[in-house]
């Protein structure tokens, strides 16, 4: 990595955080000027049974009426009431341990903006030492960086500037379950679990109402939404920039889907990926990929499986990869959709091809094959890679609505009042 792409990304790092926190100061600001200006409010003193008594610049007392959707302004009165509550939790701790999603960008013509929490995770454990070192064991344990320009160090690095904290000496192990470098967003559950890892470890919280300052960081580092989005929230989401942020939304996916995964043995370099991609797009296909892109999200807010084949067809990256890097792309998403699938892709960059099916209920072990058609979907993306000389390894999963989320620390955070989930 050269010192000015490295530079560079410090810069924009710094950035994101610098934006995020004078969001955040100024909200404060804004909201304690508007209290100290507002007149008391007469309440009598009189309750009856079911009744509410509000205090003197209670925030539901504003005339302002509040819909469903409004989200960050219930937020912002929510805090306007409770400011004393960021000092919770805030200790240093010694050692955290995060677990990450792995994720599947793209969905198709989502390029760069939609992307996928898939059920397969990798551990991550961070530990305050005498020296550094990074250990790793499970999938591409041996290709990854064992130094400072491993993505988990870059996030927690991140972390740690936004905290305005100096970096400790810190051991890593990562336990792996992520292939390296197959599409499957390696990259992203590193620099989202090396932030929240930091984060634990300075004794330090985020903004997220307003300001989703976690994915601002993330998505500097990254470039894009589209992984570290689903591998920090969880579910399907539609990131953007509005000009000013990062912001992102879940899309709901239907009931009973699966994930049918080819990996193959080799790795998919982004870079070269990229490399293959024109830098326009005409007015065809640009119209194209508006139009799948639509289909896509509402297929998925219907519950429509089946119009799903069609939304996720793309003109502006799968071609241009399939004819140039995986030959055996488009007869895999044929065969996987004429065995039943309800469509497939290419997932992230590649190399891997993802399909989704449905009608899956409980657990799956239970349920008779008959009723599912993800063995049929298995076997023909199976045929289709042998065909084509390519080896590589079949996983059946599924969608997940969790993202990133810490499972052990020390000192925790449980105590004899409130005891956390999985007692952390």
């Amino acid at each position: 990595m050269s010192s000015s792409s490295s530079n560079q990304r410090d810069t924009l790092v710094a950035t994101a955080v610098a934006a995020a926190t004078a969001g955040a100061a100024l909200a404060y600001a804004a909201i304690k000027a508007s209290e100290k200006n507002k007149p008391p409010v007469y309440v009598p003193k009189v309750a009856r049974p079911g009744s509410m008594i509000f205090s003197q610049s209670d925030p539901r007392m504003e005339s302002d009426i509040l819909f469903p959707h409004n989200h960050e302004e219930k937020m912002r009165r929510r805090i306007a009431q409770r400011v004393s509550v960021e000092e919770e939790n805030k200790t240093p701790r010694n050692s955290v341990t995060v677990r990450v999603p792995a994720t599947s960008a793209n969905v198709g013509p989502g390029y760069d903006c939609i992307g996928m929490a898939v059920d397969l995770w990798s551990e991550i454990t961070v530990t305050r030492a005498s020296e550094f070192k990074i250990t790793a064991e499970g999938e591409g344990a041996e290709e990854m960086p064992k130094d400072g320009t491993n993505l988990m160090c870059i996030g927690l690095e991140a972390a740690f500037k936004a905290a305005n904290k100096p970096v400790p000496t810190l051991q890593y192990h990562v336990v792996s379950r992520i292939p390296y470098a197959r599409g499957l967003g390696s990259s992203s559950a590193a620099i989202v679990g090396g932030i929240i890892a930091g984060l634990v470890l300075a004794g330090h919280k985020l903004p997220c109402w307003g300001s989703e300052a976690l994915l601002q960081i993330a998505s500097t580092i990254e470039g894009h939404p589209d992984n570290v989005a689903p591998s920090i929230y969880g579910g399907i989401q539609i990131g953007i920039h509005n000009g000013t942020r990062w912001v992102t939304e879940r899309a709901p996916h239907p009931a009973g889907m699966q994930a049918v995964l080819f990996i193959p043995d080799f790795i998919g370099k982004t870079s070269d990926a990229r490399g293959v991609l024109q830098p326009n797009v005409t007015r065809e296909e640009a119209a194209f990929n508006i139009g799948r892109v639509a289909f896509l999200v509402h297929a998925l807010c219907t519950g429509n499986v089946d119009n799903l084949r069609y939304g996720v067809e793309d003109k502006m990256h799968q071609p241009q990869r399939g004819s140039k890097l995986y030959k055996y792309l488009f007869p895999m998403i044929e065969a996987a959709q004429n065995a039943g699938a309800s469509c497939a892709y290419l997932s992230g960059a590649g190399p891997t091809v993802m399909a989704l099916t449905s009608g899956a209920t409980g657990d799956i072990f239970t349920q008779r094959e008959t009723e599912r058609t993800d063995s049929e979907v298995a076997r023909a993306m199976l045929q289709v890679a042998e065909e084509f000389g390519i080896t590589g390894q079949l996983l059946v999963t599924q969608p997940v609505h969790e993202g990133a989320r810490v499972i052990k620390v020390e000192p925790p955070f449980s105590s004899d009042i409130i005891t956390y989930r999985d007692n952390i």
